[in-house]
C-alpha cells in the first residue's frame, strides 16, 4: 500500500497525477468522467478534485464541468519564447501558406490581446511578435480561440475594459461572447465573421501544450465562411495537432506564452492589411492530405 491510499499501489500524488493528466488535450470533464477516466471511485474522486479546485489547479465552469486552473496556466505564462519552438511555428505556417495559398497567423496572448506572427503569399518572411501590430482578442477569431481556454478572470478583465465595437458583427455583448467561446470549447474552432475588419472572415484552432493549456492559435483569413471553413478547419487541424505534438515533448515543452511588458504600448491595436483569402476548389480532404504529408516530411 502506498501512502495513505486505500487502494493497493495507488499513493495519493498517482491519482493527483491521473486527474490532471485526464486534461492534457484541454478538455473539460465532469466528475463521473475524471472518476472513469481516472479508475478511480466517485467519492474520491470528489474529494481531490474539490482539493485540485480549492488550490486553483482546476477550476469548475458555469456548467458544472471541469478544466485546468489558473495556478496551473500561471506556470507557463511565466516562461518566455524558445528559438526553436519560434522555428517550428515558422514552418508551420510556412507549410500553411502552401497549402491553403492564404496568409496564415499563429497567435499567443499578451494581456487581453493578441500578439501574433504572419506569412503571407509572397517572398517577405514571416514576421516577429515584436514588430507586428496587437489584435483585439474578442473581435478575431485568434483571440476566441485563445479566450476560450483561458481563465475566467482573464475574460472578465476584458469584459471589463469594454468590447470595442470595430464592425456592426463585432460582439460587443458579454453574454453573446461567453456563449461563442462555449461553443468554441465544445468544437475546437473560432471564427469570426467580418468582426475585425467588416469584409474579412476567419477561421482558428488553439493549439495546446503540455498539461492542455492552450499555448497559440491558428488562423487563416477566408473569403466566404460557408464556402472555406471546412477546408481551413481541416488544414488548421492538422498543423495544430502537429505542433502541439512538438510542445507537448522532449526539450520542445516550452509555451509561447508572453508577458505584457515584453512589448511597448501594449494597449495600442492596430487594423492589419488585409490578408489574402482562401481559395475555394473542393478538394479538402485531399488538401489536408497534401498537408499532412508535407509536415511529416519536415
Amino acid at each position: 500500500m502506498a501512502g495513505n491510499s486505500i487502494e493497493p499501489g495507488r499513493s495519493v500524488t498517482s491519482k493527483v497525477v491521473a486527474i490532471l493528466l485526464t486534461f492534457g488535450d484541454g478538455d473539460e470533464h465532469s466528475l463521473t468522467e475524471i472518476a472513469r477516466l481516472t479508475c478511480m471511485p466517485v467519492s474520491t474522486t470528489h474529494r481531490l478534485v474539490t482539493e485540485l479546485v480549492s488550490r486553483g489547479l482546476l477550476e469548475r465552469t458555469d456548467e458544472s464541468q471541469f478544466r485546468v486552473g489558473g495556478s496551473i496556466r500561471a506556470i507557463g505564462s511565466r516562461v518566455s519564447y524558445s528559438p526553436r519552438i519560434i522555428e517550428l511555428a515558422r514552418r508551420v505556417l510556412d507549410d500553411l501558406v502552401a497549402t491553403v495559398h492564404t496568409a496564415a497567423r499563429l497567435g499567443v496572448l499578451a494581456g487581453t490581446q493578441v500578439a501574433y506572427i504572419e506569412r503571407r503569399c509572397d517572398h517577405r518572411p514571416v514576421t516577429t511578435f515584436a514588430h507586428a501590430p496587437r489584435l483585439p482578442a474578442h473581435a478575431t477569431a485568434l483571440g476566441k480561440a485563445l479566450l476560450a481556454f483561458s481563465s475566467a478572470e482573464l475574460l472578465n478583465c476584458l469584459i471589463a475594459e469594454g468590447l470595442t465595437c470595430y464592425t456592426p458583427r463585432t460582439l460587443t455583448d458579454p453574454e453573446e461572447l461567453r456563449r461563442s467561446l462555449a461553443v468554441t470549447r465544445l468544437t475546437r474552432v473560432a471564427v469570426s465573421r467580418g468582426e475585425f475588419e467588416q469584409s474579412v472572415s476567419a477561421v482558428a484552432v488553439p493549439v495546446f501544450g503540455a498539461g492542455g493549456i492552450a499555448a497559440a492559435a491558428l488562423e487563416l483569413t477566408v473569403t466566404d465562411l460557408r464556402a472555406d471553413q471546412r477546408l481551413a478547419q481541416s488544414v488548421l487541424t492538422v498543423a495544430a495537432r502537429g505542433l502541439s505534438r512538438e510542445l507537448s515533448t522532449g526539450t520542445n515543452a516550452t509555451y509561447f506564452a508572453l508577458s505584457t511588458e515584453q512589448f511597448t504600448d501594449a494597449r495600442c491595436v492596430k487594423r492589419p492589411e488585409r490578408a489574402p483569402a482562401v481559395r475555394a476548389e473542393g478538394a479538402h480532404e485531399s488538401d489536408a492530405a497534401n498537408f499532412s504529408t508535407a509536415v511529416g516530411q519536415r
